[in-house]
């Protein structure tokens, strides 16, 4: 029998803070084993006085969506403690999931075509499947799915890798599949995790085995900061432990250790506010057991010392906080900013990408096949024959630079002055949606130099909650480059300092009807004018940067636009 949304629909809307017992499993998917499903109680959970406000509706919150209001949807997903049963998930996930689509919305049935590609039916096999390589085999998470449930999870995450080949290594999405399941039909599912999976502007699922060992390791040097005494309780206590043995497995404290209810409210914020919430959870949880271990002797030093990765697990298991008081918790802790994030986040990626050989304890992980990827001999030879600012030598050069992600895909010359004129609107007609993108100039004294742009140009247009333009966007990958006398990198001066450097540290691209500008802070890093003909560069505290040309001020003789297709 397949899910009946409609039914779901009308009741996501009905909601109270009370959950009777008759209809303690309505919001469910039919491929969910609902005995199973256990409504926990908790010691420090205040009693309900009957003068809470009403929980909100779906209707509520896709209005908000809908206008683009995307604080004040986050402000209801954290307070609005709907219970495990609500039917309001099954409209609530597939909406959240869907702003993150980059994609062309799928037409009607598309799912089911491609069952068809890879199976050859769309009838559900009693066979086992063979599960992706991608997939961690020891942590595919059922959660509450019946065997029924289980082989639709199979078939998605299947039908995902035969539409998604760059994916190489994503041990964590399929658990996020079967949380889907429960609250959602198998096409649902798979459009959910497929926006995931595509999302540009959010981290949600890790793709690649290095990706994978940059994430828990930035959680690693946050908590060192914002977790201080517990990391050094347990290095106190385990010395012969490595930190890293510990923080390998940070996502299992939470898609295996903690209960179902807490989960499925964490899931609420996670898929509007992306993989953050997760890290904020982690730290939380790293404070609470601590705090246990110093007044609960099942986590004394001589209990947990011997194995205190599997002892968090089992200590998540048993969290003695309601999902409510967690979730307060994670989004209580200060200092933990999305630019903070992304700063450790980018400096833990250069220093892996570094190295040939990724070393974790006493496991060597090989480094992802992205790392090794270059130009195909097609595009250097089209590069070659179409550019006027790159050599071969130049473009390796360039390409060791980028972030390990992007060079799994090819250069393609999207804008040059020299076949499609001097004109800033014709620039953002044939750039505007293309991300990230690659500048290069060359000066009429034969310098050369450029800009990594992590973000699309026609972010110029994005207005704020107040209806103004923001002058300033971009993100922290956001780079600059010389290649020619100088040949020279400069990133982004928030990686190698994790100290608050003030607004003018964030000033990476800014674009109007008049201009382009890259960097700023007393001064532009590049700036050129709306004929590109001419420009100027000086020294910005965005990037710390030398000026790019000598003379500061510089001549036109071509501008090149890369973009990387697939990417």
């Amino acid at each position: 029998m397949p899910y009946n949304r409609d039914t779901a629909s009308a009741q996501a809307d009905k909601l109270s803070g009370i959950v009777e017992e008759s209809d303690l499993y309505e919001g469910f998917a039919p491929h969910v084993e609902t005995s199973e499903i256990k409504v926990l109680d908790f010691y420090n959970l205040p009693k309900s006085t009957g003068k809470e406000p009403a929980l909100r509706s779906f209707t509520e919150i896709k209005q908000l969506l809908d206008q683009g209001k995307k604080r004040e949807v986050k402000s209801i997903l954290r307070e609005n403690s709907w219970p495990i049963n609500s039917p309001i998930r099954s409209q609530l996930w597939p909406a959240l999931c869907a702003q993150h689509n980059t994609k062309p919305q799928m037409v009607e049935g598309f799912y089911w075509e491609m069952v068809h590609q890879v199976f050859g039916t769309t009838e559900l096999s009693e066979k086992p499947i063979m599960l992706p390589a991608f997939v961690d085999a020891t942590h595919c998470l059922p959660y509450h799915l019946t065997r029924t449930g289980r082989a639709v999870a199979d078939r998605i995450v299947n039908v995902l890798g035969y539409d998604c080949p760059d994916i190489t290594y994503s041990p964590v999405l399929y658990p996020i599949v079967s949380i889907l399941l429960h609250f959602m039909s198998e096409e649902e599912a798979y459009h959910c995790l497929a926006a995931l999976v595509g999302s540009k502007d959010k981290v949600f699922i890790n793709q690649t085995k290095l990706l994978h060992e940059v994430t828990w390791k930035t959680v690693m040097q946050i908590a060192k900061k914002h977790t201080k005494n517990a990391v050094s309780y347990f290095q106190r206590i385990c010395p012969g432990v490595k930190l890293e043995r510990v923080f390998m497995d940070w996502c299992w404290w939470i898609l295996a250790g903690l209960p179902f209810q807490h989960l499925v409210r964490i899931m609420d914020c996670f898929f509007h506010e992306g993989i953050k919430v997760l890290y904020r959870i982690a730290l939380v949880i790293i404070n609470l057991f601590h705090k246990e271990c110093q007044s609960n002797n099942e986590w004394s030093p001589d209990n947990i010392k011997n194995d205190i990765g599997n002892a968090l697990i089992k200590f998540c298991k048993k969290i003695p906080v309601s999902p409510a008081k967690l979730l307060h918790a994670a989004f209580s802790i200060r200092g933990l900013s999305s630019t903070y994030i992304s700063r450790i986040f980018l400096k833990t990626e250069m220093l892996l990408k570094s190295r040939s050989v990724l070393n974790t304890g006493n496991k060597t992980l090989v480094k992802s096949r992205s790392s090794d990827n270059l130009p195909t001999s097609q595009s250097q030879v089209n590069i070659q024959m179409m550019s006027h600012t790159l050599t071969i030598r130049e473009l390796f050069t360039l390409w060791s630079w980028l972030p390990v992600r992007i060079t799994m895909y090819q250069p393609v010359l999207l804008y040059t002055t020299e076949e499609h004129g001097c004109s800033l609107t014709t620039f953002y007609v044939r750039v505007e949606q293309h991300e990230p993108t690659l500048m290069m100039i060359k000066t009429c004294n034969n310098e050369v130099f450029g800009a990594y742009c992590s973000s699309r140009w026609f972010e110029r247009n994005v207005k704020d909650d107040k209806g103004q333009r923001q002058a300033y966007f971009g993100t922290g990958e956001t780079f600059l480059f010389s290649l020619y006398p100088e040949r020279a990198k400069y990133p982004w001066v928030g990686i190698e300092n994790d100290k608050d450097l003030g607004h003018a540290s964030e000033l990476f691209m800014a674009a109007d009807s008049k201009m382009i500008t890259i960097g700023g802070g007393e001064g532009q890093a590049i700036w050129m004018d709306e004929n590109i003909r001419f420009g100027k560069t000086d020294s910005c505290k965005t990037f710390n940067n030398p000026p790019l040309c000598p003379s500061g001020d510089f001549e036109i003789r071509v501008l090149e636009v890369y973009g990387f297709v697939g990417a």
